[in-house]
């Protein structure tokens, strides 16, 4: 089965887990951090689910599966160890739904995920095998480290001054296309961020400082 990749926005979207159980609680983990709003439907919960129904940040139906809970949910996510309560969910839903490891009473897969700040890698393997994604997740992770994170907020800011200061078009590509490219990575890398940072910083006031006199001069 092939499928369309894809990042969805969860702010404030209903999202429903059937399970309390472990992956659950990861799921619900992840679905937080997203923004979304996040209901778990399962008699029990594990320690950690039920620290987060205590602090609000999940709310909680303390009883087995009904057809009714999933109603108006943007995504459902079912994480029971019951296949027939699984099944049921799968057939319930009418939007998103994801049985966990189970791709073909799914209609969306979550891949394996790298998150650095607002850098987000996604492996997937379109469920043939979840194991390889997390392998090859874990080499990627030792590529791209929690620098890469600071890095592209670092030039999220460097790049709206470039907007206002750089006023040569041509330049101002120029400059922000060397930001991303694969030179900035090695540096990145080799130097840290704290060099890259001064770096990038002085090339961009002596850009600056070159086109205003090229403006001066022209001017005279």
């Amino acid at each position: 089965m092939k499928y369309y990749p894809v990042f969805l926005n969860l702010q404030d979207k209903k999202v429903v887990i059937v399970g309390g159980g472990k992956i659950a609680e990861r799921k619900a983990l992840a679905l937080i951090k997203a923004g979304a709003s996040v209901t778990v439907v399962s008699p029990d919960l594990t320690s950690r689910l039920m620290q987060l129904r205590d602090r609000k940040s999940i709310q909680h139906v303390s009883r087995l599966y009904r057809k009714k809970d999933i109603q108006g949910a943007f995504v459902v996510i079912a994480a029971t160890d019951s296949t027939e309560i699984n099944s049921r969910v799968s057939k319930d839903a009418e939007g998103l739904v994801n049985v966990v490891d189970v791709p073909p009473l799914c209609n969306f897969i979550a891949p394996s995920v790298i998150q650095r700040g607002a850098f987000t890698l996604a492996i997937s393997t379109s469920g043939a095998s979840p194991a390889l994604a997390k392998t090859i997740r874990k080499e990627l992770e030792k590529l791209y480290g929690p620098e890469i994170g600071v890095y592209l907020k670092f030039i999220n800011g460097i790049r709206i001054r470039a907007l206002a200061e750089i006023t040569e078009q041509s330049a101002r590509e120029k400059f922000l296309k060397g930001l991303a490219s694969e030179k900035m990575l090695q540096m990145l890398r080799a130097k840290g961020i704290q060099e890259v940072k001064k770096t990038v910083q002085g090339k961009l006031d002596k850009l600056v400082k070159s086109l205003f006199q090229g403006c001066h001069s022209r001017s005279s």
